[in-house]
């Protein structure tokens, strides 16, 4: 008979017993499917390049390796990632499996003070959690040396190569010694970052846990096309509908500014974070989110991947993203670790290629709906030689949109 309950848990992985304990005390019972496939070729010092959507517990995937290892030695660990609020969210959860063992951790990330850091530093921080530029800054400064990174984890790589960090990485690469191990996790893997890899990891072993560009699978995601002036209607009425926390997606800072603005004199309690905000004003709306203080949390796509909060019931694109593929980082905030979640998405009728390049990436279409109480409208293209937002005409409906909205022409619940 075979035995499937190691499959199930932590057991058999080659988890050292006393991080087996400390797993078990945290009630950590069951890896997740990325967790299950990289720990035991992370314990045995490979390199990976990790594919998983966001939500999918890579964070706990490359620190419970990193700890066992750096625990058995003196050498130091190096995780690198895209923006300030990712550092402060990995650095929570490293600090869980790392503080049992003695292992100090320090997050170096910009808006923060440099001579705090330093000092946290001076006290023998082994694990360094950072973002490019802040790094290379103490490194330029000399309160940094990374010739004893013996562990290196680039966490959302790709995010990292949208901000344009390539050049940093590539700097911080020749800092840190050759003969290390490299872990690099992302939900998307691009031509640069393999070609990345090629360069500076050896022999890297792929390890994927959902088809590229797959988003949560216990999302369900829909999609309604009104006029512009009618968005904040509409945006009304689901926070009527939908009672539980919200994470609403703007396009610009000028915009989450106006949103917050709109949704409190709604009379709903609300919070901004983009990139206009302060570090200590972003953990604070992140930290008041977190424990009810505010039911709506507005951001840009900075906070796409930087927040990982459980139970958020719902997220609003209210604006579509400029990239398709932040759409997926985005409703990854909801429905995370298997949990169920929803995502709804507000277009304009000249949006149809904004909805069609998203629907590329996802590959499956997204349900369009109607709403009882505003006019929703039908997708578009603009005549040639118009520009996209033109509304000369009808426009040319395209199939896959009639198909899809006949499929979903159905009354709102």
């Amino acid at each position: 008979m075979t035995n499937t309950n190691t499959a199930s848990t932590f057991f058999g992985l080659g988890i050292a017993p006393k991080v087996l304990e400390l797993l078990e005390r945290m009630k950590f019972k069951t890896p997740t499917p990325i967790q299950h496939k990289a720990i035991p070729l992370a314990v045995e010092g490979k390199d990976i390049m990790g594919i998983a959507q966001t939500g999918t517990g890579k964070t706990l995937a490359f620190a419970i390796p990193m700890v066992q290892r750096l625990a058995q030695g003196t050498s130091n660990g190096l995780v690198i990632v895209p923006t300030r609020e990712l550092a402060i969210q990995v650095d929570e959860t490293v600090n869980k499996v790392a503080q049992p063992f003695g292992l100090k951790t320090v997050v170096l990330i910009g808006g923060a003070s440099m001579e705090d850091q330093i000092r946290s530093i001076k006290r023998g921080a082994r694990i360094i959690i950072a973002t490019p530029g802040r790094l290379i800054d103490h490194v330029q400064r000399g309160t940094v040396r990374l010739n004893s990174t013996n562990i290196l984890v680039l966490d959302e790589a790709d995010r990292m190569f949208d901000m344009g960090f390539a050049p940093q990485i590539e700097q911080i690469m020749q800092e840190v010694p050759k003969d290390r191990q490299t872990m690099l996790f992302s939900a998307t893997m691009p031509r640069d970052i393999m070609s990345m890899a090629a360069r500076h990891m050896k022999l890297p072993i792929n390890v994927e846990v959902a088809p590229q560009g797959t988003a949560a699978e216990r999302v369900s995601q829909e999609m309604f096309v009104v006029r512009r002036e009618m968005k904040n209607v509409l945006l009304a009425k689901l926070l009527t509908q939908y009672r539980g926390s919200v994470l609403l997606f703007s396009r610009t800072k000028h915009g989450a500014r106006k949103l917050t603005r709109d949704i409190k004199e709604m009379g709903h309690s609300a919070a901004e974070i983009h990139s206009d905000r302060t570090l200590a004003q972003r953990k604070a709306s992140l930290e008041g989110f977190k424990v009810g203080r505010y039911r709506v949390l507005v951001a840009t796509d900075i906070a796409a991947r930087g927040i990982d909060v459980k139970g958020i019931e719902l997220v609003i694109n209210f604006d579509l993203p400029d990239d398709a593929e932040n759409y997926i980082h985005r409703i990854g905030r909801t429905g995370r670790a298997g949990m169920e979640g929803r995502a709804i998405s507000i277009a304009t009728p000249d949006q149809a290629d904004q909805v069609q390049a998203i629907e590329r990436i996802m590959r499956s279409e997204i349900k369009l709906l109607q709403h009882p109480d505003v006019e929703t409208q039908t997708l578009y293209r603009a005549p040639s030689g118009s520009s996209s937002g033109g509304r000369k005409g009808p426009g040319v409906s395209r199939s896959f949109v009639n198909k899809t909205f006949a499929r979903g022409r159905r009354r709102f619940r």
